[in-house]
């Protein structure tokens, strides 16, 4: 017996079993998707690999068309005289002449479940039970095959699985699986497996590993894509954008081109979600983010970067005074004894201070900094939330692309304790530490951002 287990995908035509195989490989380029009836003509297989090694072989099969007329036509080639067991039957139709013929289809599928160690069988849940649907799994059952009824698109109000696990209690088939290939549960591909592995105890060890598998690429992925957003705040926090000219119009200007940047940043890092999670670009849509004025001159001497500032100059009169000119920025303004502290600074202490120097120096000729708006850092953050959710939930049969529509987002966060905090809380520390460090915004390799990066992460969770 080979260590992988090779399971044919069957069913009646059109009723998901390509976009099965979609979901179970995320792969969304598997085979062809449609509502046209027959879209899968031959036979195609997959890989299912748990650490490096294949566990599983799936093979996507064609629609059977005329199970009730196939039925008929076995019951004909029958010997008059003698029995024949279920493979023997469905072996005398495959060397028939109508095995390449009209029944041509039926023929593959039939095929391909004698060389496969079991079956899933795909039914729309949909649909109503037909003698069609029957006939089809009396022709399966010959093969004498472990079979698995799976469910599909029973996240649908028109969904009629009470009927469909009746009919086939009454066939004998109490093993049933739901799983909707476009909005699979969370669970759903493990209690596939693990009911396979009922079915096919031999191959138990093989689907465990495979289940494990699986699980931690889950977690590896929602890690990753948690750290995807966080990079992309951290870096949104982070942005200083001078505006030289004191104009309105340099000023609007300014804003425009730092709202063009944030929207681009957005869709990058959905973007990069997209590719993480294996869908196509364009599988996901957000509105565009609403305009803003920005901000700008309050975020030089907020207090995190007074405590960078601290820091690089170490405790005592000089820390000391760069708070006290802080304190005169943000309530009301230079006084002469802070414009020349800023000037003592700015000169003689330009070294110390790096990019702070450079900052102050600005500052001092009257030049503002924009930054991005505390509130459309929430909004971003509430979107990619949502986003992760949608994404965590989308099965790769999916063809409808997500919407991020905003009035959606707030409803979403008005049941979640979480995204309540990002809503109305403060605004996590990272992001205030970001605020404080320009070269953040660069995506450089840096110690400190990657420990910011992973703190916001855990807050995204």
């Amino acid at each position: 017996m080979s260590d992988i287990l090779r399971v044919a995908v069957v069913g009646h035509t059109n009723t998901g079993k390509t976009s099965l195989l979609r979901t179970l490989a995320r792969d969304a380029g598997f085979g062809d998707v449609s509502d046209e009836a027959g879209t899968t003509r031959h036979v195609e297989g997959l890989r299912l690999m748990a650490d490096g090694r294949p566990a599983v072989e799936l093979y996507d099969t064609p629609g059977m068309e005329d199970a009730i007329a196939l039925l008929e036509r076995i019951d004909e080639l029958a010997p008059p005289a003698g029995r024949l067991d279920g493979p023997e039957r469905i072996a005398r139709f495959l060397a028939a002449p109508e095995a390449g013929g009209r029944f041509e289809q039926e023929a593959k599928v039939l095929r391909q479940l004698l060389a496969s160690d079991a079956g899933l069988y795909v039914a729309d849940a949909r649909d109503p039970v037909l003698p069609k649907h029957k006939d089809e799994l009396a022709l399966l059952a010959a093969c004498a095959r472990p079979l698995l009824p799976v469910l599909n698109f029973v996240a649908s109000p028109e969904a009629r699985t009470a009927d469909w696990r009746a009919a086939l209690a009454r066939l004998g088939l109490h093993a049933v699986v739901n799983f909707d290939t476009v909005a699979p549960a969370l669970d759903g591909e493990r209690l596939l497996f693990e009911t396979l592995a009922t079915l096919m105890h031999a191959h138990r060890p093989a689907l465990d590993r495979l289940i494990a598998a699986r699980e931690r690429e889950a977690d590896e992925r929602r890690e990753a894509a948690r750290r995807e957003v966080a990079d992309m705040l951290i870096g949104l926090a982070a942005r200083h954008d001078r505006v030289e000219d004191e104009s309105d119009a340099a000023l609007q200007s300014a804003v425009a081109r730092l709202r063009d940047a944030v929207r681009a940043r957005e869709q990058a890092c959905v973007d990069a979600l997209l590719r993480l999670y294996r869908f196509r670009p364009g599988d996901a849509r957000a509105d565009a983010l609403p305009l803003t004025n920005g901000r700008w001159e309050d975020d030089l001497f907020n207090p995190e970067t007074l405590r960078q500032m601290g820091v690089h100059l170490g405790t005592g009169m000089a820390a000391g005074a760069a708070a006290g000119v802080g304190i005169d920025l943000m309530t009301g303004g230079l006084t002469l004894g802070a414009a020349a502290a800023l000037g003592a600074i700015a000169g003689g202490l330009w070294q110390t201070f790096g990019h702070y120097g450079e900052r102050i120096a600005a500052k001092l000729r009257g030049h503002r900094e924009l930054t991005v708006d505390d509130a459309i850092l929430r909004l971003v953050a509430l979107r990619q939330r949502q986003l992760l959710a949608a994404l965590e939930g989308r099965g790769h049969a999916a063809t409808a692309p997500i919407e991020l529509k905003d009035a959606d987002v707030a409803r979403a966060a008005d049941a979640d304790p979480v995204a309540q905090r990002w809503r109305k809380g403060p605004l996590p520390y990272a992001l205030e530490k970001a605020r404080a460090h320009p070269e953040w915004a660069r995506g450089e390799n840096d110690e400190r951002r990657d420990e910011a990066i992973a703190e916001l992460a855990a807050e995204l969770a």
